[in-house]
């Protein structure tokens, strides 16, 4: 009566277990649960200029309505986003310190590279602008900061902004160092900050100055020079860096961010709220022509 009882109550708990889908095998996992389809998600790691000019925000959301795929933003330096690419623990890169990704692609980690959009630098300070530098070469107005020890705050974090800025310093003869040379080792928003706060002077990228000037104290006092380009590119990653890698997500987002669609967004970001875009879509130019 007893084993009856219990053979009873095993044949009801099977036709549950069936009925939920998960019927119970010697082999382990049902076949519905293995052959469920990983999720789409992937990693990007960007500069903060494309975070904080509020860029993403406009293209993130299309992109993941028309692929399905969500996106993770990691934003920090370029050499912080590159350094995580080359650990494996991002998809996709997207910044703007081309020698250095010259370098990190040379290694064979990562995939394509490819131009997307481009703006310019440019040198801020104070509108008194103790220094005397408005209006002159980038090149000489580091110099007469230096000469004059005023207030230099640099993001100091081996972004691409940091590497441009290091190589102003090289192309006026300058060793910066001292008491008025102040590094934040932060992004380029929390940097616009201190300069302001200390009447200082620092480079940034036209963007993210355009999109915070309403609460910043700084003034644009030399742009325009050739060597202030700044330039963006996607870069995709392999599983060679690791097996985490979303090599498909990777390159969802990379075709995307270059296909036609995406670089209209890109030329009109920014133009109703500042009357001038804040980034110029290149997607398949010479790059050796920008700016011309």
């Amino acid at each position: 009566m007893r084993r009856g009882i219990l053979i009873g109550i095993a044949w009801i708990v099977a036709v549950l277990l069936a009925g939920c889908g998960t019927t119970p095998s010697a082999g382990g996992p049902s076949a519905s649960a293995s052959a469920a389809p990983a999720e789409k998600s992937l990693i990007l790691a960007t500069t903060t200029s494309t975070q904080d000019s509020g860029l993403l925000d406009e293209l993130l959301p299309v992109f993941t309505r028309e692929s399905g795929w969500q996106v993770k933003t990691v934003a920090v330096g370029s050499g912080q986003a590159i350094e995580l690419g080359r650990r494996g623990e991002a998809d996709a890169l997207l910044v703007h310190s081309p020698e250095a990704e010259e370098k990190f692609v040379a290694e064979g980690s990562a995939g394509a590279r490819r131009l997307v959009m481009h703006n310019d630098f440019v040198l801020l300070g104070p509108k008194a602008d103790p220094a005397g530098v408005r209006g002159t070469s980038s090149a000489d107005a580091m110099k007469k900061i230096a000469d004059t020890k005023a207030v230099f705050v640099s993001r100091g974090d081996e972004s691409g902004t940091h590497a441009k800025e290091k190589g102003l310093w090289s192309q006026a003869g300058v060793t910066p160092g001292g008491s008025w040379y102040q590094s934040t080792g932060q992004g380029m928003g929390a940097t616009l900050r201190v300069a302001g706060e200390k009447a200082g002077y620092t480079l940034s990228d036209r963007a993210t100055y355009l999109s915070q000037r309403e609460s910043l104290e700084l003034e644009v006092l030399s742009e325009g020079d050739p060597g202030l380009l700044n330039v963006y590119h996607v870069i995709e990653m392999t599983q060679k860096a690791g097996g985490r890698v979303r090599a498909d997500g990777a390159k969802a987002f990379a075709d995307w961010i270059v296909a036609p669609a995406a670089q209209r967004l890109i030329g009109e970001f920014g133009r109703a709220k500042f009357g001038q875009p804040l980034f110029t879509p290149d997607a398949g130019k010479d790059e050796a022509k920008l700016g011309e």
